[in-house]
């Protein structure tokens, strides 16, 4: 401790002090000074008065006994350097103030400096030993220029942990997302980890958006650009249109960008644009720059080089994902067709089936499953001779055993494939003429035996076919649907299913209203 304003005298330093010329400054650092004499608040913030490091002044938060700087740190986690004494409201406050910050406050980013006017209170070398302290001075040490040096020193150190910890986070979720990085999800995910560990390595503040789109369908303004990824303000911004939410001056360096086919640098801004061979282009946007080096500006565009190929690729892989999912539609709409049945019946199935599985309880991801394989469900109907598919009236006892065969038919062409989508075509062909209580076909099995994806393909099925008039019947009043589903709950269907239903006939109707045969 000290007596008065003398004891802690800053005495005046030849040497000057040249900051890098900054083109913005963005905020300040913020300090907590924990001191129970007042003199050492005021000569501290008078000292330093003026000072900035990369950019940014200094927050002075103040404190004159630990259980007030308790209360600061916990407030305040993003603190960058704690000032703090030995001996205030006890011989040891600041000690067991320091091990609060490390341990209950679980904070070891804040560089904490030990300040003392009573060495002997806290020898340095054990207090150094024992204590997770940054650094540790005598009051009476500290001149103006060695209290300067101390904070850049500091600071620099802290900027640079963050940085790391800002980098550590970011490749946490390029590799989290890269493990299956051709959900859009994940992309997206991977794209912003991406963008954390650039602006960290740059030194910039956290605002940065990368942006995509196709150019066969792009203006020249900019138009239909969309926001991929973002940090920082542009966080939220992910998905919708760049013209709609970017400020006027940041939309038009990347509608200059777009136009020249290149990069641009304003300011404290950077707009770097890439096009691939498939006519789409990318656009990065990074804000708070400082001077760059050629090695900084290599990193641009690394990133955006690598990030849009990472996105055609994933446009690629999505494309043969779309190929294969429209066969699959083709090839249920054919079978329809064939039994002269439109093809809006597997559409309407398909959308009916994901409603239910999500219904049931099932992720999204399963749901899709299910809606993308219903409708190959009566694909085996290929192997049925026409008089008997497209007969007007009853069939006869053994025309119908030959109309049964159609589900082990399609289990049978579909069962080899390895692929996710066909093999759930398989299982939904095989068990969706299964009755919940036993009696169907091809296997007679009941109950849970019946694999869920033939369940509710089931009920499905059954719901839009009495629905809708076939050459053998009319369509059903909804009243006498909703009456058999209730008659046969149990029986022929399962009846969380059918409750299921029953809830989402809003979601229902939607469905069979934009897929209507009419």
């Amino acid at each position: 401790m000290i007596d008065s304003d003398d004891d802690l005298m800053f005495a005046d330093d030849d040497s000057d002090h040249e900051e890098v010329p900054i083109p913005k400054k963005l905020g300040a650092w913020k300090v907590i000074l924990v001191d129970d004499e007042a003199a050492v608040h005021k000569v501290t913030t008078l000292a330093l008065d003026g000072f900035t490091f990369d950019g940014m002044g200094l927050e002075f938060f103040h404190a004159y006994t630990a259980v007030e700087g308790r209360k600061l740190i916990l407030d305040n986690p993003d603190t960058a350097i704690i000032l703090l004494d030995v001996v205030m409201e006890s011989e040891h406050a600041g000690l067991e103030f320091a091990k609060f910050i490390r341990e209950e406050a679980g904070n070891k980013l804040s560089r904490i400096i030990l300040r003392t006017g009573q060495p002997g209170q806290a020898p340095e070398r054990e207090v150094i030993q024992k204590y997770d302290i940054n650094d540790y001075k005598e009051k009476t040490e500290l001149t103006s220029q060695k209290l300067f040096t101390l904070m850049y020193a500091s600071l620099r150190s802290y900027r640079d942990i963050i940085a790391l910890e800002t980098n550590k986070k970011g490749l946490e979720r390029v590799i989290t997302s890269s493990a299956d990085i051709f959900a859009l999800k994940n992309i997206r995910l991977f794209t912003e980890g991406v963008l954390s560990q650039l602006t960290s390595l740059l030194h910039l503040d956290s605002a940065a958006a990368y942006m995509k789109a196709d150019g066969l369908a792009l203006s020249n303004d900019g138009e239909d650009l969309k926001v991929m990824a973002g940090t920082g303000e542009y966080a939220s911004f992910v998905g919708q249109d760049a013209k709609t939410v970017l400020k006027q001056d940041i939309l038009e360096d990347v509608q200059h960008a777009i136009r020249t086919e290149k990069g641009c640098y304003r300011e404290d801004r950077f707009t770097g644009f890439f096009s691939s061979p498939n006519g789409s282009f990318n656009v990065l946007y990074l804000s708070g720059l400082k001077p760059m080096s050629e090695l900084d500006q290599s990193l641009m565009e690394v990133f955006l080089r690598n990030i849009a190929i990472a996105y055609e690729n994933i446009d690629l892989h999505q494309e043969v994902e779309e190929t294969q999912r429209e066969i699959v539609y083709m090839l249920g709409e054919a079978v329809e067709t064939r039994s002269k049945e439109t093809g809006n019946h597997v559409k309407r199935v398909a959308e009916i089936s994901k409603v239910l599985a999500l219904g049931y309880g099932l992720d999204e991801e399963t749901a899709e499953i299910i809606k993308l394989a219903s409708p190959l469900h009566d694909v085996g109907k290929i192997g049925i001779p026409d008089a008997i598919l497209n007969k007007p009236g009853k069939h006869t006892p053994e025309e119908w055993e030959i109309m049964k065969t159609h589900a082990i038919l399609g289990y049978d062409m579909l069962k080899s494939s390895n692929k996710r989508i066909l093999q759930a075509s398989a299982i939904i062909a095989r068990d969706h003429h299964e009755r919940w209580a036993g009696g169907g076909y091809p296997f007679n099995i009941s109950g849970e035996k019946i694999h869920l994806f033939g369940r509710i393909t089931a009920i499905a099925d059954v719901f839009d076919a009495l629905g809708n008039e076939r050459c053998y019947k009319k369509a059903w009043p909804r009243d006498q649907i909703f009456a058999l589903l209730q008659e046969e709950r149990g029986k022929q269907f399962e009846p969380r299913l059918v409750d299921v239903l029953m809830s989402k006939l809003d979601e229902i109707d939607d469905i069979c209203a934009r897929y209507s045969d009419v």
